[in-house]
């Protein structure tokens, strides 16, 4: 095994690892040692690599090549899932961090495995972590006139920060089916504003999803809400691209960057009308004293729904709008603003976002701690934020997050299949997780609408 060690690390080239269905190449230039890997095109392709270092806790990162755009990939760590990497697109080789690996005493194994695949591997760099400064989250809202139950719930969560974990889990029936059968209740219930989109209710479909949220806020629990925004027009509604699709990329002709680029085009006109149908949903809320953890556009980077398909540029426009109109012309002060991107170009700004998020869905079984991600959203407001899950399939393992210093703020674990398929996320492992002595479940979340304190870092 070639190593080289200098100021910045352990370096371990890939070519020397444990090959599965790839192979070493030099056709590339620019790698480092005498070759890198390549093939990753199948789900078991694979590298591994035995590393020697000190037991710790270290950085790592992959120096990699991906021409054929933005890519992820899988880390085992002594067999054992460590979460995905995510490889922007590049011509060269670089680094992407890999988040943080637990080394025990002697010879450890890292194994990058296909995921997203179409990418090559040329080393693996192990930095020691150093423990992790106090957070410098202030706990106060962006928005200057927030009710004092959404000032309360950012000071609430700035209070917790780093020391508990919210458990969260979307959809009102699936808490119920957490509460029935792991005998603990989330603090956190997500709900849906997908169905009071207006192209949504033009075809007959009906939400309750307010109510739900004002009966789980009467039960004491902290509310989130999502938007699966259905396009405002365009909706092709043919086979596989049906009207209820509308929040799809692929189910719509409709053009965020071409309406906003034009106030006075009808398109423009129906944004607004669509953020202010939801305004009204939102206000319900407000009026009854509930603050919601608020998440619009969430993926947008991912490109696979409408309001992230033209890019960075039209997303960031369109939060903003959002938020100028929900804020200052439809008086909305019950909402934390929650953004939904690790990626700093698609940042819309440290004075319009209270929370930063992420959404991981790692291979079933996967209880990793997510680190990666978390620290690339400390690094996106320099850890002035409170850093959440918003979306979760496999629920990190709450020792290994204290273990690797990454302190979610909450999760939120996603409905459907990964909650109750028995293997995904285990019966008992669940129970694990929600009796925690560090998570917080409904019967612990306390009155986060008069939390005390002062806000500051």
């Amino acid at each position: 095994m070639n190593i080289v060690s200098d100021d910045t690390g352990q370096v371990y080239e890939a070519e020397d690892g444990a090959l599965v269905g790839t192979t070493v190449s030099t056709a590339q230039p620019g790698y480092s040692g005498t070759g890198y890997v390549d093939g990753f095109d199948a789900a078991d392709d694979s590298v591994t690599v035995t590393v020697t270092a000190a037991p710790g806790l270290y950085q790592l990162a992959l120096r990699y090549s991906c021409p054929s755009g933005d890519k992820k990939a899988s880390l085992l760590l002594n067999g054992a899932g460590a979460g995905e990497v995510p490889l922007p697109g590049n011509t060269g080789f670089t680094e992407a961090p890999a988040g943080e690996v637990l080394l025990g005493e002697g010879a450890n194994t890292i194994t990058v495995r296909d995921d997203w695949g179409y990418y090559a591997i040329d080393a693996l760099r192990l930095t020691p972590v150093p423990p992790r400064g106090p957070h410098q989250v202030s706990g106060v809202p962006v928005d200057p006139q927030a009710t004092p139950e959404a000032a309360s719930l950012d000071r609430y969560l700035a209070g917790h920060y780093g020391h508990d974990l919210l458990s969260g889990q979307q959809d009102a029936a699936a808490v119920q089916w957490v509460q029935d059968n792991v005998g603990k209740t989330p603090a956190i219930a997500g709900f849906d504003m997908m169905d009071y989109s207006p192209s949504r209710v033009e075809h007959g479909a009906s939400s309750q999803e307010v109510e739900h949220a004002l009966d789980w806020d009467s039960r004491g629990g902290i509310t989130t809400f999502v938007w699966h925004w259905n396009a405002p027009s365009g909706l092709i509604d043919q086979p596989g691209k049906e009207w209820w699709r509308g929040f799809y990329t692929d189910a719509t002709t409709f053009d965020l960057a071409a309406a906003l680029a034009d106030p006075s085009s009808a398109d423009y006109q129906l944004l607004l009308r669509d953020i202010d149908a939801i305004s009204v949903q939102l206000g319900r809320l407000q009026d009854a004293g509930v603050p919601v953890l608020w998440r619009p556009l969430h993926e947008a980077e991912g490109g696979w729904f409408w309001w992230g398909a033209k890019g960075p540029g039209p997303a960031k426009a369109l939060y903003r709008l959002m938020y100028d109109r929900m804020v200052n012309h439809n008086h909305l002060h019950n909402l934390v603003w929650v953004w939904n991107s690790v990626d700093p170009a698609w940042y819309p700004g440290d004075d319009v976002v209270d929370v930063v998020s992420t959404d991981s869905y790692p291979p079933a079984g996967d209880h990793g701690p997510v680190s990666a991600a978390y620290d690339r959203l400390l690094a996106l407001t320099g850890d002035t934020k409170p850093a959440a899950l918003a979306e979760t399939g496999s629920i990190p393992d709450p020792a290994l997050m204290r273990a690797y210093q990454a302190d979610w703020s909450y999760f939120v674990a996603w409905p459907g299949d990964s909650l109750t398929d028995g293997t995904t996320n285990p019966l008992d492992f669940l129970q694990r997780v929600y009796n925690d002595p560090q998570v917080i479940t409904l019967d612990r979340v306390g009155d986060f609408k008069h939390y005390p304190g002062t806000p500051g870092p």
